[in-house]
């Protein structure tokens, strides 16, 4: 901001020289309105770069959020699978035994009707 400062004073003293005061306030005013188109263009450079770091900050965050529950969904499934399983076994092993001692007893009731030894 300095350089405009003494781009002003200069000015100033140019008028005060002798200088057409139109053709000094013209030049002043064009060069004014470069400065400010190329501040507005690094700002937005700024504010772009800003935004594509957030983006890929929030980008790379989603994706390992993502991979983590994938990865803890795949673990639970397979732990319920495990356990199904295990729960499985565990229901068809005590179906088995009850209907061989259901046979068992319905053989030895026929047995008793009949006049048989009671145990098999």
């Amino acid at each position: 901001m300095d350089t405009n400062r003494i781009k002003r004073v200069l000015i100033a003293g140019g008028l005060a020289i002798g200088l057409s005061a139109g053709t000094a306030f013209a030049q002043s005013a064009s060069q004014d309105m470069k400065n400010a188109g190329a501040e507005t263009k690094d700002a937005t450079v700024d504010a772009a770069h800003g935004t594509k770091k957030g983006t890929t900050k929030a980008y790379h965050a989603t994706k390992k959020g993502a991979h983590t529950a994938a990865h803890k969904t795949k673990n639970g499934t397979e732990t319920a699978a495990d356990k199904t399983g295990d729960a499985a076994k565990t229901v068809g092993h005590d179906t088995k035994a009850a209907a061989k001692e259901t046979g068992r007893r319905t053989e030895n009731a026929g047995d008793a009707l009949a006049g048989k030894p009671e145990k098999h």
